[in-house]
């Protein structure tokens, strides 16, 4: 078989399979090839400088960041998901999961178990936070190093198969969460092999993306991303924290990304979705390229969080006093911040959305891993909410135009908190990780004493779900709740409309009333309330308890809601929740 890396600025360099060197030779471009009579399964490394290292696009890495690369034939796996077409994501509901902590066995097959909990509650794509390869056992994710291998304490290349494999088999999508922006801390061993790095970001070094050698990086990225949707059948990807890939270039590294990608979508017949967090508050992203756009299918709407945050939570400290009060709006606009005044940053922050967008392009949610894990206790809403005001905060994120996530555990209340940690070996780093950890919480008003330790083993088995709470008591009828709320968005079309310039709002006080084409979602997050509605007397179709409606007039108590409407043609696709 033939091995190749990209080397440049080297003068010799050797492969080393299953013990033995061998020379390689220069090709063009800083490219070198060496063909070595091996087949899958041989372990290698590229020597540079006396010094082997893996192959910086690995697709195997069974022993580690730091040691040889495995040969890995992907097409040896057997799938059975050949009548698999894909969703698209308009109508989505998207379910976002961590597998070292899905279950309490860490492993692809463990979640795989839990799909069929996934499929009663109504979700359509899943979202898989990162599973490449970084250093230590445990981890977020965030840190990997090298970005084809599967990280092999979840079950490796073949264990990521089968859950892809199992998901399909379920009728689910599956997303995978991809870190472009930066690599981590131990295992990073790319800038001995070329100009990969130019400057950096606060997580870490940051990609050559515009500079000499950028081609070949900028492959590096769009390569990988095409590998996971190609190779593992993948049907998405999230792109992290887009904002920090630096790129002066006449056509950004994204908008390259999303031809290719779409290229790919039309060979193999389904379709693929590209998903950005971004925290420029700018819709360019995902317009398309024809308007001047980068074109990706969507991105996270990080204000749309924190104003359901503020409204919920009551909370109004770090990044959240701009949104007191202002949860109608920021529903209505997308954007809070759309050229206004940020007191968190300083300074002016964001552009206004064009209502001819479609709301599935933005992903709402009331968490997500970074609003848990990256606060000081990694607590959940439920260890501060009621879960009636937690329902009716659901009934507002799966009623709106936004494509709708749950965090994992958010549909039951989990009890289970979701806390950052890593499991760097070298003690130094680990070290270093846990000072700054608590350094930096304690800027910010916690105390440093409350911060658990990331690199503590049972940090991680306190934020593994506990899946006996499903049908205990206060847990049970959340999750009823979720379920009957995501029936009726599938039940009634006008729940997943994505028409911005059909959608409103309407405020009083702590009620606010979502305008569905002829339904109502009345929301009340104040004390028991009465609200007149502007339509002929509607049906109930679902609601929280002791909610009652004569005539045009709704009466809710408070922390409560409503989806009101004219009957359906066919029976109701759920019973209102207790």
């Amino acid at each position: 078989m033939t091995f190749s890396v990209w080397a440049p600025a080297h003068e010799r360099v050797r492969v080393r399979v299953d013990g033995h060197d061998h020379d390689m030779t220069a090709g063009r471009d800083g490219w070198w090839h060496a063909d070595v009579p091996r087949e899958a399964g041989a372990d290698y490394a590229f020597v540079l400088d006396g010094d082997a290292l893996p192959d910086p696009r690995s697709a195997w890495q069974p022993n580690g960041v730091h040691a040889a690369s495995r040969v890995y034939d992907h097409s040896a796996f057997r799938w059975t998901d050949s009548a698999w077409t894909g969703r698209g994501l308009p109508g989505a509901v998207i379910y976002e999961l961590h597998i070292g902590t899905f279950t309490p066995s860490g492993e692809f097959d463990g979640a795989i178990e839990r799909l069929d909990h996934l499929v009663s509650l109504g979700i359509t794509h899943v979202e898989v936070m990162p599973v490449n390869s970084f250093d230590g056992t445990a981890g977020w994710g965030y840190d990997g190093v090298l970005w084809g291998a599967v990280h092999e304490p979840y079950g490796g290349p073949d264990g990521f198969k089968r859950f892809v494999d199992a998901c399909h088999a379920r009728g689910l999508a599956v997303l995978l969460d991809v870190v472009y922006n930066h690599l981590g801390p131990s295992g990073a061993y790319l800038d001995r092999f070329g100009p990969y790095f130019a400057g950096s970001n606060e997580w870490g070094p940051g990609l050559n993306l515009d500079g000499e050698g950028a081609d070949e990086v900028r492959r590096y990225v769009i390569d990988n991303a095409l590998g996971w949707l190609r190779d593992f059948h993948v049907d998405g990807l999230r792109l992290d924290a887009v904002h920090a890939l630096v790129d002066r270039s006449a056509l950004h590294v994204l908008e390259q990304l999303a031809v290719e990608v779409d290229a790919l979508s039309a060979g193999l017949g389904r379709p693929l979705t590209l998903i950005a967090e971004s925290d420029l508050n700018d819709a360019r992203l995902v317009t398309a390229r024809e308007a001047g756009g980068h074109g990706l299918h969507a991105q996270w709407a990080d204000d749309l969080h924190h104003a359901l945050h503020v409204a919920l939570s009551g909370e109004t400290f770090g990044y959240y006093p701009d949104f007191e009060g202002r949860l109608g709006k920021t529903l209505r606009e997308v954007f809070f911040h759309a050229g206004t005044w940020s007191s968190f940053r300083g300074r002016r922050h964001g552009r206004p959305v064009d209502r001819r967008l479609p709301g599935y392009r933005f992903l709402a949610y009331l968490q997500n891993h970074d609003q848990v894990g990256n606060r000081a206790t990694g607590d959940r809403l439920s260890a501060t909410v009621s879960p009636r005001r937690l329902a009716v905060g659901a009934a507002i994120v799966l009623c709106s135009p936004y494509t709708p996530m749950i965090f994992m555990g958010e549909e039951w209340a989990a009890s289970t908190p979701w806390q950052f940690f890593a499991s760097f070996p070298d003690p130094g780093l680990a070290e270093a990780v846990r000072t700054g950890r608590r350094r930096e919480f304690g800027r910010h008003g916690w105390d440093e004493q409350e911060v658990p330790d990331p690199m503590d083993p049972e940090t991680v088995r306190r934020s593994v779900l506990r899946w006996d709470e499903v049908t205990e008591d206060g847990h049970r009828e959340l999750l009823e709740t979720y379920r009957a709320l995501i029936a009726l968005r599938r039940e009634r079309p006008e729940l997943a409309d994505p028409r911005l310039d059909r959608f409103a709002v309407r405020e009083e006080g702590p009620v606010l009333v979502l305008e569905r084409g002829p339904l109502r979602v009345v929301c009340n997050l104040g004390p028991d309330a009465e609200v007149r509605l502007d339509v002929e007397p509607l049906d109930v179709l679902l609601a929280s308890e002791g909610v009652k409606v004569a005539g045009q007039v709704a009466h809710l108590p408070g922390d409560s809601f409503a989806v009101l409407g004219p009957p359906a043609l066919s029976p109701p696709a759920a019973s209102p929740p207790r």
